[in-house]
């Protein structure tokens, strides 16, 4: 980033991003950083001075960057293996079934056919030694994404499409939505914070969707093939 010291504003180029000018010593003066972190499309941008370190809680900041899964063809971690550690729209060339799956760090979320379509089946740290383990349908897992983590999470369900009807706020994990809000149907969400996981059935159990920041106006934006929502679970790695 190019720093600007001069105290004439023409010396300093019109439209030039991270172009900062003080009239102050450098010593004390505020200088413009911008701390551009993009994962999964999000962009995290936060203003801050030079000599400020950011702390690992700042809720605009991920807190886990790095995954580590490693998938296996035969149950019981057999077999050819394959190991990953960003996302992968297809993962077809590497193996041809998947049986058995590690993670060492990160919480991912596997989808059942390429470029992350079908079936979403969401996976923390820890041993999964045949597919039935993450509530696998099948042993074709063919892409696979990493989530971003933060340190805040809040999210907002709406009873009708297009953000409208009874608004609910949510902050923490919901075992079951009916319970909570008297509502068995969600048709319009918007996450305000974090990545979440939306299941189907109460107790976390049924058809899996990865929520992240952004507007959901109706519930085909997510990929559900109705507006059935039983539980939500944030996104933490909890090691």
């Amino acid at each position: 980033m190019r720093v600007n010291h001069s105290a004439n504003p023409s010396d300093q180029g019109e439209g030039e991003r991270g172009v900062c000018k003080s009239p102050y010593s450098p010593k004390w003066a505020l200088l413009c950083d911008f701390l551009w972190r993009q994962q999964s499309g999000l962009l995290y941008i936060q203003r801050l001075p030079r000599s400020h370190t950011a702390p690992r809680d700042h809720p605009l900041l991920p807190l886990s960057t790095m995954g580590k899964i490693t998938f296996y063809e035969d149950r019981g971690f057999q077999g050819r293996c394959y190991e990953c550690s960003s996302d992968c729209p297809n993962l077809q060339p590497y193996f041809s079934r998947c049986n058995s799956v590690r993670v060492d760090s990160g919480c991912w979320m596997l989808y059942e056919r390429p470029n992350y379509q079908g079936h979403q089946y969401f996976l923390r740290r820890g041993e999964y030694p045949d597919y039935q383990q993450w509530m696998g349908l099948s042993d074709s897992i063919r892409s696979c994404r990493l989530i971003p983590q933060t340190s805040s999470h809040r999210m907002r369900l709406y009873e009708k499409d297009d953000h409208k009807g009874l608004m609910m706020e949510l902050s923490e994990d919901c075992s079951c939505i009916q319970d909570r809000f008297h509502l068995s149907e969600v048709r319009s969400l918007h996450v305000l914070e974090g990545c979440w996981v939306l299941y189907e059935l109460p107790n976390y159990r049924g058809r899996q969707y990865l929520l992240r920041p952004q507007e959901y106006r109706r519930y085909q934006d997510w990929g559900a093939m109705d507006a059935k929502a039983g539980s939500l679970r944030r996104v933490v790695d909890l090691y």
